[in-house]
């Protein structure tokens, strides 16, 4: 059972404390003193691009999580002596083909639907495409964004539930708190304060998924894949000037936000027909046990 695998190491729950600890901290304090200060995070964002460009912008963003991806494998297999296996999933080793069948999965499916938008309504995208620049951009992205989406993961979906499945002994509450825990990390991007505080429950939701099918799969892969592809195909396709992700993408999205049905959609439609795509073909049962069921001692 993957969420029991923090057992493989030496245990002690003083040991999960520190990192989420921190990790939440340093992301309350994000958001209390942009809060506190009444900064315009869109504007912040702007001028940085404006003095750097979009590709160093992008990528002094993404490279903090060389370090966090780092620290985190090194606090896993030194001090709580756990195999990072381990701490990926229950099998043997890792399976690379559930990774690239769900990045391929949702990498069609952002292509599709963003073509599809684009036919429906081109006036509200801009053609951005700078060969040099993109090039660079491909670089930054193919090299950090994996990283960056795989320590969100191996932190929330990984660290975190399998610690809060030995504390309290069940899934239920790693699964929701991990989930909210990752909507909150985003609450102080720029797309909250132009969107409203609804867009949380996409945030919310997504963590909700992941943590679903990290627990039904009895592993990392799935999550791991779609994290990457989400974001990788996205930065490298479509951005807006009002997101946290702004780079020399192929289009920008030059529409007003707001707050329509394209916040739920993922979340009544997407991820439901997923389910089923991920249910079928890994054959999953069980689903009250795996995602209610207590952890015996």
């Amino acid at each position: 059972m993957y969420i029991t695998q923090g057992r493989q190491g030496q245990l002690g729950m003083w040991k999960y404390l520190p990192l989420p600890i921190a990790f939440i901290l340093l992301m309350a304090a994000n958001y209390f003193v942009t809060d506190m200060l009444g900064a315009d995070v869109t504007e912040i964002i702007k001028q940085q691009i404006s003095a750097k460009g979009k590709n160093q912008f992008f990528a002094e963003n993404m490279a903090p999580f060389i370090f966090l991806l780092a620290g985190l494998f090194f606090w896993v297999r030194y001090v709580h002596q756990q195999s990072i296996l381990s701490l990926t999933t229950s099998r043997k080793k890792v399976d690379w083909g559930r990774v690239f069948f769900i990045f391929t999965l949702m990498g069609i499916f952002i292509i599709v639907s963003t073509m599809i938008a684009y036919y429906l309504n081109p006036e509200i995208y801009q053609m951005n495409f700078e060969p040099a620049s993109f090039f660079i951009l491909a670089i930054i992205s193919l090299l950090l964004v994996p990283i960056q989406t795989s320590f969100e993961e191996y932190f929330f979906r990984g660290y975190l539930m399998q610690g809060l499945g030995l504390a309290f002994k069940n899934k239920w509450i790693p699964l929701l708190v991990t989930s909210v825990l990752f909507g909150l990390m985003h609450i102080a991007n720029p797309e909250v304060e132009k969107i409203g505080y609804i867009i949380m429950f996409y945030y919310i939701g997504t963590g909700l998924f992941l943590g679903i099918i990290t627990l039904m799969d009895e592993g990392l892969e799935l999550a791991l894949g779609f994290h990457a592809a989400n974001n990788l195909v996205t930065v490298l396709l479509i951005t807006a000037d009002w997101t946290a992700l702004q780079t020399d993408s192929i289009f920008l999205d030059i529409s007003e936000p707001s707050a329509g049905f394209d916040v739920f959609l993922p979340l009544l439609i997407v991820f439901p027909i997923i389910f089923m795509i991920l249910s079928k073909k890994y054959g999953w049962s069980g689903w009250k046990n795996k995602l209610f069921g207590n952890i015996v001692p």
